[in-house]
């Protein structure tokens, strides 16, 4: 594989992961030795379509993906979505003269082995979206059309989950740099408690020591939060956090800690809503 591939790649993850802000060399080396760089190298390797590479990539990674895709439909649905997948894997459009692979989206930050997974899941769940789309309207005789009853709505909970994310914000943007960064590998990148201590230079064991003091600090900030800037009593503040315990999808640390939207949620993405109750 030709360096300068390999140096293109390492510098579209640089800017991936330090967008909006000037890396020192210090940063960057940390970062480059948290990569998955046999991985990104033979991403590289495969985008740009070599052959041994393919070769390599099918024998060890195939077994793999189809027992994820197993996993996710064991009646078979999603192998279809992972057979589909090596096409754009190979990158059979081109642009310019080059193929459009999905590998130049590999940055090295996750194994190849997971980043392949979160793909097929995802690529099966917009085939069973891009089915449903199509779907015929139940006949009104039919028990298919036949209504569920509705969930009874608490009219406070609005309320209390626009609060708590009020005040999560606000605990969030007080938190020391250091503290912010630790929490915005953890949740907003998903990185491993290894990847983040070598990319921030502390043991792993270091690493989750801290963000289980920052979670224990958080909760606490939004408690007194809730408690001075709302008036909440001690039920409405578990109220508060329990809006957002039952809705895994109210809150989200990357509103806060990653505001491009550039990191990629997999389908069992981390949630902080679970962790702090």
């Amino acid at each position: 594989m030709p360096h300068p591939a390999f140096e293109a790649a390492l510098e579209r993850s640089a800017a991936k992961a330090f967008a909006g802000r000037e890396p020192t060399a210090g940063d960057l080396d940390r970062y480059f030795k948290s990569l998955h760089l046999p991985d990104l190298a033979l991403a590289c390797a495969c985008a740009l379509g070599h052959d041994a590479a393919w070769d390599h990539f099918v024998t060890e990674f195939r077994p793999s993906l189809y027992r994820a895709a197993d996993a996710i439909d064991p009646a078979g649905g999603a192998r279809e979505a992972a057979d589909a997948l090596y096409a754009e894997l190979y990158g059979l459009k081109n642009k310019d003269g080059a193929r459009q692979s999905l590998f130049h989206y590999f940055h090295g930050r996750s194994s190849l082995s997971t980043w392949l997974r979160s793909l097929v899941t995802q690529r099966f769940v917009d085939q069973v979206r891009a089915r449903r789309r199509h779907d015929p309207i139940p006949d009104d005789t039919s028990t298919a059309a036949i209504a569920a009853r509705p969930a009874a709505i608490d009219p406070d909970r609005s309320r209390f989950a626009a609060a708590m994310r009020q005040a999560l914000g606000l605990a969030i943007a007080a938190l020391a740099p250091r503290d912010r960064l630790r929490l915005g590998c953890y949740y907003s990148q998903e990185m491993t408690l290894a990847q983040i201590g070598r990319l921030i230079g502390e043991h792993e064991a270091s690493v989750s020591r801290h963000l289980t003091r920052i979670r224990r600090a958080i909760r606490e900030d939004v408690e007194r939060r809730l408690r001075v800037d709302h008036c909440f009593s001690d039920r409405e503040i578990s109220e508060c956090f329990a809006s957002v315990t039952a809705d895994a999808g109210s809150i989200d640390l990357g509103d806060w800690l990653d505001p491009e939207g550039g990191r990629k949620k997999s389908a069992a993405g981390r949630s902080i809503n679970e962790d702090l109750s």
